[in-house]
């Protein structure tokens, strides 16, 4: 395990902070401007901005290349020629080393780069996936509270791990077992937990908090997460291979995607009755709410956490996203005042012991599956 796996349990706890206070405003622009669609519509469309900046990264990458190989070209033409003291080393046995050996490694890094195509492919393929996992995420949290809606989504250890294990993307072992087991232990414990507020008689929105469309929104949302976090992990990276696919770029793509080809689902969303007839925020001050909390809690924040899974495992990430549950429950006590009894404290407990025994099986643990 080296930077890349470290710097993956970092950006896990900077999305977590970040996704909790996503939610938090969300679920405050609800209160004036309803539009579970038109919110994932705009955060996941905006991801398109990462295909100019994995193009411009891309040409100042190709740039300083250009202008490497250009100061080098007369070292290597030396290099390449072959000198008495070469043919000498050859006539005692010794090995004559090219330039073009040395740098081998790097060409068949480069090799297993998936094109641009290819990418592109693979972003349609997966668009679908975080298309829904993003719209029932914003959908449950429009009915139910945030603590219940990232209860429900963090059951999704278990759908990581099944879906792994089906497309061989994860081995089954005992430690990660116990892991998701503790978790979900964890996420039970926080929904039979009670938690309750100074102001909880005098709340309107309190009606709604369990809703029963709100929970199922959000476990179903945790499913959708669990495929596409296998998937993300299958096309940009292999232990083999290494990273495959830039994930800017295929997210950039999920973007691109969403953009000119989802805008039309409003519409059959709206005659289901699922989804709201589509309006405009009723203020520039709630447009500017959206536009921000799509670039921080869509554009930023889901390029973080795919790095994260790329770089450490897709269960490691997905346990770890569970930590929202501590966060929000700190978060409410604080800013609410609202309390919570033993049982959902101890779940909480429990669902942080669940991502630090994941994390230590993916660095220790043997590579018996069963």
């Amino acid at each position: 395990m080296g930077w890349k796996y470290n710097t993956g349990l970092g950006l896990i706890g900077t999305v977590v902070f970040i996704w909790v206070a996503s939610a938090e405003v969300t679920q405050r622009i609800f209160i004036e401007y309803k539009q579970p669609f038109s919110l994932t519509y705009l955060g996941v469309s905006l991801m398109v901005v990462h295909l100019p900046i994995a193009a411009l990264k891309d040409w100042i990458c190709s740039l300083l290349r250009t202008n490497e190989c250009h100061d080098s070209a007369e070292t290597d033409i030396t290099t390449s020629l072959i000198t008495d003291k070469d043919v000498s080393d050859r006539e005692e046995g010794s090995p004559v080393m090219d330039k073009n050996e040395v740098d081998e490694p790097y060409f068949l890094a480069k090799s297993n780069q998936l094109g641009p195509w290819e990418i592109a492919k693979f972003g349609l393929i997966l668009t679908p996936a975080w298309f829904i996992t993003e719209y029932l995420s914003n959908s449950a949290l429009a009915n139910t509270s945030v603590a219940s809606t990232t209860v429900l989504t963090s059951t999704s250890g278990l759908f990581t791990l099944l879906f792994g294990a089906l497309l061989r993307q994860d081995s089954i072992n005992i430690p990660k077992m116990v892991a998701v087991f503790i978790s979900m232990a964890g996420v039970a414990m926080t929904t039979a937990g009670k938690t309750w507020a100074p102001d909880e008689l005098l709340s309107v929105s309190e009606t709604r908090k369990h809703s029963i469309t709100g929970d199922i929104f959000g476990l179903v949302s945790a499913a959708s997460y669990g495929l596409f976090t296998v998937l993300l992990k299958k096309f940009a990276r292999s232990e083999e291979e290494g990273d495959k696919a830039d994930v800017q770029k295929l997210f950039g793509y999920i973007g691109l995607f969403t953009l000119l080809g989802l805008w039309w689902l409003v519409w059959p969303l709206n005659a289901l009755g699922i989804e709201p007839s589509f309006e405009f925020p009723p203020s520039g001050s709630v447009g500017e709410a959206v536009l921000l909390n799509g670039f921080v809690g869509s554009v930023l924040s889901d390029y973080f956490w795919a790095l994260s899974v790329v770089w450490t495992s897709p269960l490691v990430a997905t346990l770890g996203m569970s930590l929202t549950i501590p966060l929000a429950m700190v978060a409410d006590m604080v800013i609410h005042g609202r309390r919570y009894s033993a049982i959902y404290i101890f779940g909480c407990i429990q669902v942080f012991a669940g991502f630090v025994m994941a994390n230590l099986s993916d660095k220790f643990s043997s590579k018996e599956e069963l």
